[in-house]
């Protein structure tokens, strides 16, 4: 069963990564590498598809993994699961506000269900470290599981339940929030598709590419065919 097949991956895809501060070293607006012609859906047509909200660190990098994901036609980068209202990135980044670093995923539930994102979002982290993805601490890095209702909630809380059953972080405590989606921030322009635009900055190269490329060794049957 692929619900198993995941958990069984999960157990293999242990790591700890992360974001620096990407305060400190945000000095990149302009896209290092020409831009090719993208369709982008209108809100209009992203009305039509489901949405999630997960935040497990850099949001350079989760929104990279799920656009790789068969059946997601959108990721945007922002900032959910605080109270502070239109927060900016140096506000979050700085650990002013209670906002965690989170993506907003558009997705096609005729090709990929809610638990897949589940899955894909437990298989693409590290879960068990409080308020850290490697190297980046505080709480705008803690992970979270968002879900829109009981349903949602259900399948995060049964997942959860199946990886501590079969022990797949060595007694490790799962530190992930299982929290209700209440609203979400769109982060800066020039935050968005920030991996694809700027391969040669230095976090995109050395943690980024490497936390991405370690997702789609162990998650194949997930991708994109322009994603292997």
């Amino acid at each position: 069963m692929a619900y198993i097949k995941m958990l069984v991956l999960s157990a293999t895809f242990l790591f700890t990564i992360g974001c620096q501060s990407k305060v400190k070293k945000e000095n990149i607006v302009t896209p290092e590498v020409e831009q090719t012609e993208e369709i982008k859906l209108t809100p209009q047509e992203l009305s039509e598809y489901e949405t999630a909200y997960f935040a497990s660190g850099c949001f350079w990098c989760v929104e990279a993994i799920f656009e790789s994901v068969k059946g997601v036609k959108e990721v945007i980068s922002g900032y959910s699961g605080g109270k502070e209202k239109n927060p900016t990135y140096e506000q979050v980044g700085y650990g002013k506000t209670t906002h965690a670093e989170t993506v907003e995923i558009y997705y096609d539930p005729k090709v990929i269900s809610f638990t897949a994102l589940v899955q894909v979002f437990f298989g693409s982290h590290d879960p068990t470290t409080l308020n850290r993805q490697g190297p980046d601490k505080g709480t705008q890095y803690r992970s979270i599981a968002f879900y829109k209702n009981e349903k949602e909630k259900e399948i995060i809380s049964a997942y959860i339940q199946a990886l501590k059953d079969q022990d797949v972080y060595d007694g490790l405590p799962i530190t992930t929030e299982v929290t209700a989606f209440t609203i979400f921030y769109k982060a800066e322009d020039y935050h968005q598709d920030y991996e694809k635009l700027h391969p040669n900055n230095s976090y995109i190269r050395n943690v980024s590419v490497p936390r991405l490329n370690r997702f789609k060794k162990n998650f194949g049957d997930f991708l994109k065919e322009d994603a292997h």
